[in-house]
C-alpha cells in the first residue's frame, strides 16, 4: 500500500539524529563499503566525525559485482577516500579454509558471502586499522525481500525469530583477526527503536511502484543522499562482489566421477549429504580441521538435527547455520 504522509511524518525527525548518534558511538578507524543503503547512510554520516575514513570496496574478478557504479556515484558524492580491491581465484583458494575455521561452518552461501569480507580484513589489518565499519543487522531488523508477500501477522513472527537467531559472520572473522566490528545498526539504541516500528514503515512502495525494505531510512536519507543509491534494490555480498558465481567456478577441480564418489564416501563414513562441488571444497576442510558434524555440534536439549550434515541445531526459522539446508 502506498502510505499516506500522515503515518510517517512523525517518524522521519527521529531517524537521523539516531543514525548519526549510533554512527558517533560505535567509531570505526576504517569501513568496508558495498554502497548499499546501510553502508551508504553510515558513510554520510561517519565522513562528519571523520572526513578522510578509508572505505575499502571488494569485486571479485570472475564474477559480475553490482555494487560497483553505485561506490563510484557515492564516492564521488561524499569524497569519499576509498578504493576497491579485485580479487580472484587464487586469493579465494588461499582465504576460504580461513573463513571456514572462523565460522566452523560448511555453508556454502555463509562462505561465499563471507569471503569478501574476509579478504578484506586481511587488507586492512597490516595497515593498522583495527575496527572496522559494516552495516550489518539493518536487513535483519527491517526485512528481506523474502519476506515481502508475508501477511503482517507472518511478518512479525518471522521477525522475532529471526532476531533471536541472528549472527553476523563478520565478527568472529574480525575476532579470528585481532580485530573488532563496528556495526551502528547493532547498537542497543538502534534495535530498540528498529523493533518497535509499525511494519508498513520498514517494507512499503518505493515510488516506481516496487516494493522496498528499510522504507523509512532510504525515505529520510532521500533527501540528502542520490536518490538512484537510497533507493538501489537489495543486492546480496554474493551478488554485489561478485562472488555469487562461485557456486559452480571451481566446478573444474573436480570431475563429476569424481564428485559423485566422495559425495558417496563421506555420506557412508560421515552421513554429510554433500550437496554440489562448491559444498565439497569447504566440508573438506571443515572435517580435516573439526571433525564429524555430529560431533562437533551434538545433541543438546532443544537442538534438532539436521537431516543433511547431522549436526543439532537449536533454531526456530528450520535453517541449519553449519551446512546451510532449509528446511530442517
Amino acid at each position: 500500500m502506498v502510505l499516506d504522509q500522515k503515518e510517517y511524518i512523525n517518524i522521519i525527525p527521529e531517524v537521523k539524529p539516531l543514525v548519526n548518534k549510533v554512527v558517533q558511538n560505535n567509531l570505526a578507524d576504517c569501513m568496508l563499503f558495498s554502497a548499499g543503503t546501510d553502508t551508504s547512510i553510515i558513510a554520510y554520516e561517519a565522513v562528519k566525525y571523520k572526513p578522510d575514513i578509508p572505505c575499502l570496496t571488494m569485486a571479485f574478478k570472475h564474477g559480475n559485482p553490482k555494487d560497483a557504479q553505485y561506490v563510484k556515484e557515492m564516492v564521488d558524492f561524499l569524497k569519499l577516500k576509498q578504493k576497491t580491491h579485485t580479487f580472484g581465484r587464487e586469493e579465494v583458494l588461499q582465504f576460504f579454509p580461513k573463513v571456514v575455521e572462523a565460522l566452523k561452518k560448511f555453508d556454502p552461501m555463509e562462505i561465499r558471502n563471507s569471503l569478501p569480507v574476509y579478504i578484506g580484513l586481511t587488507l586492512l589489518k597490516p595497515k593498522g586499522y583495527t575496527s572496522v565499519f559494516t552495516g550489518d543487522a539493518l536487513d535483519e531488523l527491517f526485512g528481506y525481500p523474502w519476506q515481502f508477500n508475508l501477511t503482517q501477522e507472518e511478518f512479525s513472527k518471522k521477525q522475532e525469530e529471526m532476531w533471536a537467531e541472528m549472527g553476523f559472520s563478520s565478527i568472529p572473522m574480525a575476532e579470528s583477526l585481532g580485530m573488532t566490528i563496528k556495526a551502528p545498526y547493532l547498537d542497543p539504541a538502534f534495535m530498540e527503536w528498529a523493533k518497535k516500528l509499525p511494519i508498513k514503515v520498514k517494507i512499503n512502495l518505493g515510488e516506481d511502484g516496487q516494493r522496498y525494505s528499510k522504507w523509512l531510512l532510504r525515505k529520510a536519507y532521500e533527501d540528502v543522499l542520490p536518490r538512484s543509491v537510497v533507493w538501489r534494490p537489495k543486492a546480496p555480498l554474493e551478488e554485489g562482489t561478485g562472488t555469487a558465481i562461485l557456486r559452480t567456478h571451481f566446478n573444474d577441480m573436480i570431475t563429476d566421477e569424481e564428485f559423485a564418489e566422495k559425495k558417496k564416501a563421506i555420506m557412508e563414513a560421515d552421513e554429510v549429504d554433500i550437496l554440489d562441488k562448491e559444498q565439497l571444497l569447504y566440508y573438506e576442510h571443515f572435517r580435516k580441521v573439526f571433525g564429524k558434524p555430529k560431533d562437533v555440534y551434538p545433541k543438546t536439549e532443544g537442538a534438532i538435527q539436521c537431516p543433511k550434515c547431522k549436526s543439532y541445531i537449536k533454531t526456530k526459522i528450520h535453517f541449519c547455520k553449519i551446512c546451510g539446508a532449509y528446511p530442517i
